[in-house]
């Protein structure tokens, strides 16, 4: 459990102090972007007030704190089924990982009252028109983690 949360406290940090960094001390805003290895790397400001790529962002309280409640009830839900089932290390890592990518994004909406988004990667003659931010990096990894490596540690139906 141990692992999980230092992993948790690391994501949260590292978003939160990238978002310090670019915001308030790099300068991006509305008006002001970076190109930083461009196409593949540009900062761009996004306020987004939804969910992935700004679904359900009707910019109301009720979905802000809706979501907020959403984020907290899947980590904790996460959070319990790591401590009531053993998993590798690498599991309990990226149990980390989403949840404090996850927590990341819940103080932005508490905080600003929006999701604080400043990644825009783009590649190959294609343009990505949507920003994202190193909470949903986390999140993602996380998430993958999960998938590929958690054990079923429910005994089989068959006997065996």
């Amino acid at each position: 459990m141990r692992l999980m949360f230092f992993a948790g406290f690391l994501a949260f940090l590292a978003d939160q102090v990238s978002k310090y960094v670019v915001i308030h001390i790099m300068g991006i805003s509305p008006s002001k972007g970076m190109d930083v290895l461009p196409p593949v790397l540009n900062l761009r400001y996004g306020e987004n007030r939804g969910v992935n790529f700004g679904l359900f962002g009707n910019d109301s309280e009720t979905t802000r704190w809706t979501l907020i409640v959403v984020a907290l009830v899947i980590c904790l839900t996460v959070l319990i089924w790591v401590a009531r089932n053993a998993q590798p290390k690498i599991v309990q890592i990226a149990a980390g990982l989403l949840v404090g990518g996850a927590l990341g994004n819940v103080f932005d909406r508490v905080y600003y009252g929006y999701v604080l988004d400043f990644l825009n990667t783009s590649c190959c003659g294609w343009t990505n028109p949507t920003v994202y931010n190193v909470a949903d990096i986390f999140i993602f990894a996380g998430a993958l983690g999960l998938v590929f490596f958690a054990k079923d540690n429910r005994p089989d139906k068959n006997g065996a």
